[in-house]
C-alpha cells in the first residue's frame, strides 16, 4: 500500500507540472493575435495575463496538495468527466433518433431498439462508475443523462427529446454548483492547515529542514523524472511517426538527440532532463558495482557516486551556455557536447569505483578467476572507451579550447586506468614469487607518481593552450574564468598535493634513518611482534618513546602521519649527540655483539637463560654520587667496550658470583635515545667491584645487585 501511495504521489502531480510547462511555452511564444469572443469582442492582453497568472497559481497549488486531497480532487474531476461523457452520449442518441424519425415504440423496430439498448447500457455504466468514485449508494444522483433515454422509452414525441436533454444538463449543472458551494471553504481550510504545519516546522526544524521535508514529501526527483520521460516519449513518437521528415532521415542517433533537445526548451523540462541524467548515471554506476562485486555491492549503502555530480554539471553547463535560448539545431549540437562531458564525468566515477576493487583483488591474493576477469575487463573498457570518445569528438568537431578540455579529460581517464593496471600487474607478479618483492611500496609510489605527473602535464598543456588562445585569439570573460578555475584545481592543487606527498616521504625516510636500530639482545628482551604488521622482528628500529617496529612498517606509517602508532607521540629525528658516553653508544655494534668486555676486558658470562652478564669497571669512592651524573658515570647503561683489553681466564671470571638479587638502588639516569623502557628493554646498571663483596654473604638479601645485560650499542 505504501508503494501504491508513493506512485500516486508522483503520478497525480505530473499533470500540474505539464500544465506549468505548457503555460511557460505559451508565455514564451508571445501574445500573438488576440482570441475573439463569441460576441465578436477580442480579449484584452490584461485578461490573458491574469488568466496566465491564475493558471500558474492553480498549478502550484495542485503541486503542493497532500496526496489524499489530490486523490479526492481527481475523483471529483473524473466524476465530472464521466457526467460530461454521459451527456454527450445522450445528445448523440437524441440526434440519431431525430435523424431516423421513427415515432413508434422502441421495441417495435429493431434498429431503434438497438440504439436504445446501447444508450441505456452506457448511461447505466456511467451512473454506476460515478457512484463508485463518489463512494455512495445513491446512484440516482448521477442519473440525469438517462432522462432522454427514459423519455424515448415512455413514448414521448421526438421533439420532446431535446427538451429532456436540456433539462438533464441543467440538473447536472445544479448538482455541480451545489458541490462547489459546499466545498468552497476547502481551499482556505487547506491553506490554513498548511500554514499551521509550516509554522510548527519552522519552530522546530527551521527553514532548511522544512525545505528538505517538502523535497522528500513531494518526491521532486521522481516527479521531474516521470514528467520528462513522458515528454520525451511523446516527442520521440512524433518524430518516428513522421518518417518522411528531414530529422528522421538523419539516423537514429540524431533523432534521439533532437528529441532530447526539443524536451529541454523550458526550465521545467531542463530540470527534468537534469534529474533524468542523474538517475541514468546512478544506474550506470550501480551496474558497474554489480558487475564487479555482485549483490554484495548493495549490502551497505554508499553516499558517494549517487549521480548528483553529473546532473548538476549538465544543469550548470546548460545555464552557462544559454541552452534554452538557442534554436533546435544549435541546441542539439550543444547538448551533444554537454552530454559528452557528462559521460566523461561518469567514466571518472566508474574509475573511482573500480580502482580499489581491482587493487584489492591483487593485494588480497584472491584466486577467483571470474572476479579477476570482471575487474580486468572493466579496466580495459575504461581504458579504450575514453580514447574512442576523444577520437569521435576530434573527428566531428573543430578542436578549440573547450573541446581540448574534454579530450584531455578522456586522456586523463585512460592514464589513471593504465596506472591501476600496472599496479595490479605488480601485485600479480608478487603473488607468483616465492618471496615478496623488495621495496614494493616504493615501486607503487613511483607508478602513482608517474601517473600523477602525466596528469599534471596534460592539465598544464591545457592551461597553456587556453592562455595562448585567449591572448592571440578570441578573448572572453567566460574563457578567462575557466582558465583560472582549471589552473587552480587541476594545476596548482595537484602540484601542491604532489609536492606535499614528496616532502612527507622524504621526511619519513629521514626519520627512519635517524632512529637507532635494536640489537639482538634488546629484541630478545623485548620478545614481541611488530605492532603494525604483527610479524616477528629480526631487525627493528626504536622510536624516542621506546617502541619497537619494523623499519619498513614504520616508514609506511610515517608516510601517513608523523606520530607513534602506539602512543601517538611525535616522532622526531634524533639530534646528533656530542657527549662522549652517548657518542660511544652510537657506534657500530661489534661483530660479536653478545660478548661485551667488562671489568678490564673480561667477557660477560652467559646466564642460564641465555643472556650474557658482565661487570663494570672500578667505580672508586663515591659510588652514590656517581649515580647522580649525566649518564657517563659507572651507573650509566652505556659503557664503552675495550676490545683490546686482555681477557680474563675462565677461572677468574667464574670466581665472581653473579647475583640475581634486587636492582641497584641508585637513581636511574634518563635512558639515551633508542633505549627501551627501564628494566626490560634498556641495559641494567652494572654494580661496582666494591659492592661484589657483599655477594659472599650467606644472606642473599645483604647484597645489592641486578641483572646485567650485554651493553649493546645500537648499530
Amino acid at each position: 500500500m505504501s508503494r501504491l501511495e508513493a506512485a500516486a504521489n508522483v503520478a497525480l502531480r505530473v499533470p500540474a507540472l505539464a500544465l506549468l510547462d505548457a503555460l511557460y511555452r505559451w508565455d514564451a511564444a508571445g501574445p500573438g493575435p488576440l482570441p475573439v469572443l463569441p460576441g465578436g469582442a477580442p480579449l484584452r492582453a490584461r485578461a490573458l495575463r491574469a488568466a496566465s497568472c491564475l493558471g500558474h497559481v492553480l498549478c502550484v497549488v495542485l503541486l503542493v496538495l497532500p496526496v489524499r486531497s489530490l486523490v479526492k480532487l481527481y475523483l471529483h474531476l473524473l466524476t465530472a468527466l464521466l457526467l460530461c461523457a454521459g451527456h454527450q452520449a445522450a445528445s448523440d442518441y437524441v440526434r440519431r433518433e431525430l435523424e431516423h424519425g421513427f415515432q413508434g415504440a422502441v421495441y417495435s423496430d429493431t434498429a431503434a431498439f438497438g440504439r436504445f439498448t446501447t444508450a441505456l447500457a452506457g448511461q447505466v455504466c456511467v451512473c454506476t462508475l460515478c457512484a463508485l468514485l463518489m463512494r455512495t449508494r445513491q446512484a440516482w444522483l448521477f442519473a440525469a443523462p438517462l432522462l432522454p433515454v427514459l423519455a424515448r422509452l415512455c413514448g414521448f414525441p421526438l421533439h420532446v427529446l431535446p427538451l429532456a436533454n436540456t433539462f438533464a444538463a441543467i440538473c447536472t449543472s445544479m448538482e455541480v454548483l451545489y458541490v462547489l458551494s459546499a466545498h468552497v471553504l476547502v481551499p482556505f481550510q487547506l491553506a490554513a492547515a498548511a500554514c499551521r504545519e509550516i509554522m510548527q516546522a519552522m519552530e522546530v526544524y527551521r527553514l532548511l529542514a522544512l525545505g528538505v521535508s517538502l523535497w522528500s514529501q513531494l518526491a521532486v526527483p521522481l516527479l521531474f523524472l516521470v514528467f520528462w520521460l513522458v515528454l520525451f516519449s511523446l516527442r520521440l513518437s512524433s518524430f518516428l511517426a513522421s518518417s518522411g521528415s528531414a530529422v528522421a532521415q538523419q539516423g537514429l542517433l540524431f533523432v534521439l538527440l533532437s528529441s532530447v533537445a526539443e524536451c529541454c526548451s523550458t526550465p521545467y523540462s531542463l530540470v527534468g532532463l537534469t534529474f533524468t541524467v542523474s538517475y541514468l548515471a546512478l544506474g550506470v554506476l550501480n551496474l558497474c558495482k554489480f558487475y564487479l562485486l555482485g549483490f554484495s555491492a548493495f549490502q551497505n549503502g554508499n553516499v558517494m557516486h549517487r549521480g548528483v555530480t553529473e546532473g548538476v554539471m549538465l544543469l550548470l553547463l546548460a545555464l552557462q551556455t544559454g541552452l534554452l535560448d538557442l534554436q533546435v539545431l544549435q541546441r542539439t549540437f550543444l547538448l551533444s557536447i554537454i552530454l559528452f562531458i557528462v559521460v566523461t564525468s561518469t567514466l571518472q566515477s566508474m574509475i573511482e569505483i573500480a580502482d580499489p576493487i581491482v587493487l584489492a583483488l591483487g593485494a588480497s591474493r584472491n584466486r577467483s578467476l571470474w572476479k579477476h576477469f570482471r575487474g580486468i575487463s572493466m579496466c580495459l573498457f575504461l581504458l579504450v572507451f575514453p580514447c574512442f570518445m576523444a577520437y569521435k569528438i576530434a573527428h566531428f568537431f573543430h578542436l578549440d579550447f573547450w573541446l581540448l578540455i574534454l579530450v584531455s579529460s578522456c586522456m586523463l581517464t585512460s592514464l589513471q586506468v593504465m596506472g591501476t593496471l600496472f599496479i595490479y600487474a605488480l601485485f600479480m607478479v608478487e603473488l607468483l614469487q616465492d618471496t615478496p618483492l623488495e621495496r614494493m611500496d616504493e615501486i607503487i609510489y613511483c607508478v602513482n607518481a608517474v601517473s600523477r605527473v602525466l596528469e599534471f602535464l596534460v592539465a598544464l598543456c591545457v592551461v597553456a593552450y587556453g592562455t595562448w588562445e585567449s591572448l592571440f585569439g578570441e578573448w572572453s570573460w567566460m574563457g578567462a574564468s575557466v582558465i583560472i578555475i582549471h589552473s587552480y584545481f587541476n594545476v596548482w592543487l595537484r602540484a601542491q598535493s604532489g609536492w606535499r606527498s614528496f616532502l612527507l616521504r622524504r621526511e619519513a625516510a629521514k626519520k627512519i634513518n635517524s632512529l637507532p636500530r635494536a640489537t639482538r639482545g634488546q629484541l630478545r628482551d623485548h620478545n614481541d611482534v611488530c605492532a603494525i604488521c604483527f610479524q616477528d622482528m629480526q631487525v627493528a628500529v626504536i622510536t624516542p618513546c621506546s617502541h619497537f617496529f619494523h623499519g619498513a612498517c614504520l616508514r609506511k606509517w610515517l608516510y601517513v602521519q608523523d606520530t607513534c602508532p602506539m602512543c601517538h607521540q611525535q616522532v622526531t629525528p634524533a639530534a646528533p649527540q656530542d657527549d662522549a658516553g652517548i657518542g660511544t653508544a652510537a657506534q657500530e655494534v661489534p661483530a660479536h655483539e653478545d660478548e661485551v668486555l667488562v671489568d678490564g676486558g673480561a667477557p660477560a658470562q652467559p646466564r642460564e637463560d641465555g643472556l650474557p652478564r658482565g661487570d663494570s669497571a672500578p667505580a672508586g669512592p663515591g659510588d652514590g654520587r656517581a649515580c647522580q651524573g649525566d649518564g657517563a658515570g659507572p651507573c650509566s647503561p652505556q659503557l664503552p667496550a675495550h676490545p683490546s683489553a686482555p681477557a680474563l681466564g675462565e677461572e677468574a671470571a667464574g670466581a665472581i658470583p653473579q647475583p640475581h638479587g634486587d636492582p641497584c638502588p641508585c637513581p636511574v639516569p634518563p635512558a639515551p635515545l633508542g633505549a627501551g623502557p627501564p628494566g626490560k628493554d634498556s641495559q641494567q646498571l652494572v654494580p661496582s667491584p666494591a659492592s661484589l663483596d657483599h655477594f659472599a654473604s650467606p644472606n642473599p638479601g645483604a647484597g645489592v645487585g641486578g641483572d646485567i645485560h650485554s651493553g649493546h650499542h645500537p648499530s
